[in-house]
């Protein structure tokens, strides 16, 4: 069997017959040999019923999510490749041989572009359109290196083998992104087709909720991101806060007519620290998540934990809680010499501020290389 169509259903009775009609007529008349699958996630309205005398084959599953549906859905399916999209009537199942086409063309995974294809009136929200969809596809391109334009696009087909060598695990919604995001970090060949989305045939409100489930894909980039969550933003705050602390450190500088003197000195301890925290946050998610499987090692885990010892980071942690001590310890020379009376701040404080900012920093690296160093036992359970 080359394909199985697959379509989530959860109360879908409204539509389930004729997107199972459609679906069928596809494979009657293209002469694809396939079925159509329907992963019911618990349906009280007689879907079941509905999707057996339409001529679907019905799998039942009883963990909830519409990711859940899906994944069971894939696993059952007899097709090499599967086709997954929405029961509500808002994709077109009878035209679907531009998917199976470029699935024979080698692709591991083909996207619907709506954006291409044409995009009905009413069928997708003002926020969806403008705003959700287009930012978070930036998202998955920047992040990702993903080409598709239409990054939740939810009629997509890709080879089944392939899909679930990935591991798929979420339940909700963000099972869409995790898809992407998988086969792109896996290296998959990913393309796109132009597709078409009107108006859902339903008269009840939609499963999707905007800020919640949008939430929760932009969640899943950012931590499957490490180097846009934290490497990135992290460099821009050591920088930052380190030539501020160098320039403002030796004297008082004037931009613009605005003075820079001691307290944004402080502030530029603060993004010191920060920036500090991130790096070392970008170098432990990304050896847990290739500890745990859910990003690829291309020898990235292998030659950090090579370079990154336990003993080499303490002795640079200890390095640099001395010299923040020496400073602390100069600041109060220079107040001996004045009795251990009243101070220019605008003097010791320059010696102050980076000899505190030296010992987090310090301190921080240590407990990070402690952290570094649990991640390297040995799983028991393996």
């Amino acid at each position: 069997m080359e394909l199985t169509i697959l379509m989530p259903c959860l109360n879908e009775a409204e539509t389930l017959a004729t997107c199972i009609g459609k679906a069928r007529a596809f494979l009657a008349e293209s002469g694809v040999r396939g079925e159509v699958l329907v992963a019911d996630n618990g349906s009280t309205d007689g879907s079941q019923r509905i999707a057996s005398e339409a001529g679907a084959r019905v799998v039942d599953v009883p963990r909830k999510g519409y990711g859940a549906a899906l994944a069971g859905g894939i696993e059952a399916a007899r097709g090499r490749f599967v086709v997954m999209g929405d029961a509500d009537d808002s994709y077109d199942f009878s035209r679907l041989m531009p998917f199976v086409e470029q699935l024979r063309r080698g692709s591991d995974l083909v996207m619907g572009n709506r954006f291409r294809g044409g995009i009905a009136p009413g069928a997708m929200p003002f926020l969806h359109r403008y705003v959700g969809n287009p930012v978070l596809s930036f998202l998955g391109r920047l992040f990702f290196g993903v080409k598709a334009r239409d990054f939740h696009c939810g009629l997509r087909g890709f080879d089944r083998a392939r899909i679930l060598a990935l591991g798929l695990a979420t339940p909700g919604m963000e099972f869409a992104s995790e898809m992407v995001v998988k086969a792109s970090l896996a290296g998959y060949r990913i393309d796109e087709v132009p597709t078409t989305l009107r108006p859902d045939g339903r008269s009840r409100p939609p499963h999707l909720r905007t800020w919640r489930d949008g939430w929760r894909h932009l969640r899943f980039l950012l931590v499957h991101s490490p180097r846009w969550l934290f490497l990135v933003p992290g460099f821009a705050l050591v920088a930052l806060g380190a030539l501020a602390m160098l320039v403002i450190g030796v004297h008082s500088l004037e931009i613009g007519g605005v003075n820079l003197d001691i307290h944004t000195l402080s502030y530029a301890g603060a993004a010191l620290v920060l920036g500090v925290q991130m790096l070392l946050f970008a170098v432990l998610t990304r050896l847990m998540g290739i500890r745990n499987g859910w990003l690829p090692d291309a020898g990235t885990a292998s030659h950090l934990q090579a370079a990154l010892t336990l003993e080499r980071c303490l002795v640079a942690a200890v390095l640099l809680f001395l010299t923040g001590v020496a400073m602390s310890l100069y600041a109060v020379w220079l107040w001996s010499g004045q009795g251990f009376g009243e101070l220019d701040p605008r003097q010791t404080m320059r010696w102050v501020i980076p000899s505190v900012t030296l010992m987090g920093i310090g301190g921080e690296l240590a407990l990070a290389a402690f952290f570094l160093e649990a991640l390297r036992l040995p799983d028991a359970r393996r």
